[in-house]
C-alpha cells in the first residue's frame, strides 16, 4: 500500500505539477478530518508521515485524570498505566489510532478532502504558470467556437479569444495551430480564466523577437508599432550597432524572417522602416512607400506638415487613408499631407518660397519656429530615399500598387 501511495504521489507531482509536500499536507489534513468525523474532536490528535516511505502514524494525546469527564481528551490512571507504567495524574499518554477502523462516511470525507486539495493546487499551479506568461506569445490549438468567442487549448488550460480580439476576416477552424498574445490571467473558483488576442500590436513584436536574433539580444530595437490587424502593420526599428542594418536584420536572407511573421499573421502586410531621433526624418520614413519632398514639424504641438510629389499624394495617403493613419500612430504626430501644387496655395506650409529660387533661409526661420527637413527623394537635389521595405505574402509590395493609387482627396489630415 505504501509503495502504491509513493507512486501515486510521484505521478501527481509530474502530471499536475503539484509539490510532494503539498500532497503530504493534503493527506495529513484528510486524516484529521476523518478523526474529527469519527471521534467528534481532533484537537489532541497528531499525525506524522515519513516523506520517503509514506509510513504514517495517527495518535491522540490524553491527559491522565482521577475521574474521566471527556473520553476523547482524558484517560483514567488505571488505563494509562496499561499503556505507560510510569504514567501519573496530570501527565499525558500517547494512544495509537487505527485509521482502518474509521467508518465509511469518515473515509469518504477524507477522500473528498484529498481530491479537493489536489484540484485547488492544480488550478493554482496552472494560474501561476500562465500568470508568468502574461504579455507573452504562446501557441495554442483552436478547440471550439462558443458563440462569437473561440476556445483555444494551451495545453494545461483553455483560453478565450473574444470577438474583439479576433482578426476581422480570419477564419479559424478546430485543430488549427495559432499563436496568441496573452492579455490577462484571472484566478476564478472554476479555474484560471485566460484572455488572449490576435490583434494586439505586441503580438507582432513578440513574433519578430522569436524570428530575429538581433531583436532578441537587443542589438536591434523595435521602437514603435502601429497595426490594423489583418490588413497592415508598420514597425520602426533602430540598430544599436552601426555595423548592423536594422531593416535588413528584420527582413532576413531572401525575406525569410519577415515572411515567417507574415505567414503567422495570415498574409498581413508589414512595413519595416528605420526609426530616427529626428522626428522629420522619422515621419518621412514612416510614410513609406511614398516619397517625400519636405517635412515641417512642431515638436511642442506634435504636428507635422508634409509635402509630397503631385503623383505620390494618393500613395502617401493610402487606401482609405490607411498609410497616413498608420504613420501618424507610428510617429505619434498629427500629419497633414499636401501635394506640391496644394502646398503652393497653402501659406501655412511656407512652401511657396521654398519651391522657388527666391527662397530665403532667414526669412523662413523668422516665420516658423519648428524643425524643417528637406526630403531625400528623387525631387531633392542630392541623396536617395531612405530604404524601407513592405512585405505581403512574402513579396515586396510595389510602391504604386493598385490598391494605393486610387483617387485621393485634395489633402489629408490624420492623427492617431
Amino acid at each position: 500500500m505504501n509503495k502504491e501511495l509513493v507512486e501515486a504521489i510521484d505521478l501527481l507531482e509530474r502530471e499536475k505539477e503539484i509539490s510532494r509536500e503539498t500532497l503530504f499536507e493534503a493527506i495529513e489534513s484528510s486524516l484529521l478530518i476523518a478523526c474529527r468525523n469519527n471521534f467528534g474532536k481532533s484537537d489532541n490528535i497528531h499525525i506524522t508521515m515519513d516523506r520517503d516511505t509514506c509510513e504514517y502514524e495517527v495518535y491522540a494525546e490524553k491527559t491522565v485524570v482521577e475521574e474521566v469527564l471527556d473520553k476523547s481528551l482524558e484517560i483514567s490512571l488505571e488505563e494509562a498505566k496499561k499503556i505507560d507504567p510510569e504514567a501519573e495524574i496530570g501527565s499525558t499518554v500517547k494512544i495509537d489510532i487505527n485509521s482502518k477502523e474509521f467508518g465509511r462516511i469518515a473515509t469518504q470525507n477524507a477522500k473528498n478532502a484529498i481530491l479537493q486539495k489536489i484540484r485547488e493546487e492544480e488550478r493554482n499551479s496552472v494560474y501561476d504558470r500562465f500568470q508568468g506568461l502574461t504579455r507573452d506569445v504562446v501557441t495554442g490549438i483552436v478547440q471550439r467556437v462558443n458563440g462569437r468567442n473561440i476556445s483555444i487549448n494551451l495545453g494545461k488550460a483553455d483560453a478565450i479569444l473574444s470577438e474583439k480580439e479576433q482578426v476581422r476576416g480570419e477564419i479559424l477552424r478546430p485543430t488549427d495551430r495559432i499563436k496568441v498574445y496573452i492579455l490577462d490571467v484571472r484566478n476564478t473558483p472554476k479555474g484560471p480564466r485566460i484572455s488572449v488576442s490576435r490583434t494586439h500590436p505586441e503580438l507582432v513584436k513578440k513574433l519578430f523577437e522569436a524570428e530575429v536574433a538581433e531583436v532578441r539580444d537587443g542589438t536591434v530595437e523595435i521602437k514603435s508599432i502601429s497595426r490594423e490587424a489583418g490588413s497592415r502593420t508598420k514597425i520602426a526599428v533602430y540598430s544599436n550597432d552601426p555595423d548592423v542594418d536594422a531593416v535588413g536584420a528584420c527582413v532576413g536572407m531572401n525575406g525569410n524572417r519577415v515572411n515567417a511573421v507574415v505567414s503567422e499573421l495570415g498574409g498581413e502586410k508589414i512595413d519595416i522602416v528605420n526609426w530616427d531621433e529626428n522626428p522629420a526624418l522619422f515621419i518621412e520614413n514612416a510614410l513609406s512607400p511614398s516619397q517625400v519632398i519636405s517635412v515641417i514639424v512642431d515638436p511642442d504641438e506634435k504636428t507635422a506638415k508634409v509635402v509630397v510629389p503631385n503623383l505620390q499624394l494618393s500613395l502617401a495617403i493610402g487606401k482609405e487613408g490607411q498609410n497616413a493613419r498608420l504613420a501618424a500612430r507610428l510617429t505619434g504626430y498629427k500629419i497633414d499631407i499636401k501635394s506640391e501644387d496644394q502646398a503652393k496655395d497653402a501659406p501655412g506650409f511656407r512652401m511657396e518660397d521654398y519651391l522657388t529660387d527666391e527662397y530665403d533661409d532667414e526669412e523662413y526661420e523668422e516665420g516658423y519656429e519648428g524643425e524643417f527637413y528637406e526630403g531625400e527623394g528623387e525631387y531633392a537635389e542630392e541623396g536617395a530615399y531612405p530604404e524601407a521595405l513592405s512585405y505581403a505574402e512574402g513579396e515586396a509590395v510595389p510602391q504604386e500598387s493598385a490598391e494605393e493609387t486610387e483617387e485621393a482627396p485634395e489633402g489629408a489630415d490624420t492623427e492617431e
